[in-house]
């Protein structure tokens, strides 16, 4: 996920491809990173977002090369996550 955000294997589908069960994966996630496998997806797709967003590709753009499904969907996740549309200028 890390190469590919936009991959949206399910959990099953990635423990095939390494010889786990999705209950194990899981379970590790869970335990190592306190996240659900769909929260630890967002959070490497919002890091490979805010990257692409730093090098001012589009926000279209970024929400699909990062595998939401629609623009609106992304720009919802981020705002719900940072307190702002991704789109947002923000003087520091």
């Amino acid at each position: 996920l890390r190469t590919d955000p936009a991959d949206n294997r399910s959990l099953d589908d990635l423990g095939r491809q390494i010889g786990a069960s999705a209950r194990t994966l899981s379970r590790r996630l869970r335990g190592d990173l306190g996240l659900t496998y769909p929260e630890w997806r967002t959070q490497i797709r919002l890091h490979h977002a805010l990257i692409l967003l730093a090098d001012d590709t589009p926000v279209t753009t970024v929400a699909h090369h990062c595998g939401w499904s629609s623009a609106s969907t992304f720009i919802s996740v981020f705002r719900r996550t940072f307190g702002h549309t991704p789109g947002a200028r923000l003087i520091t």
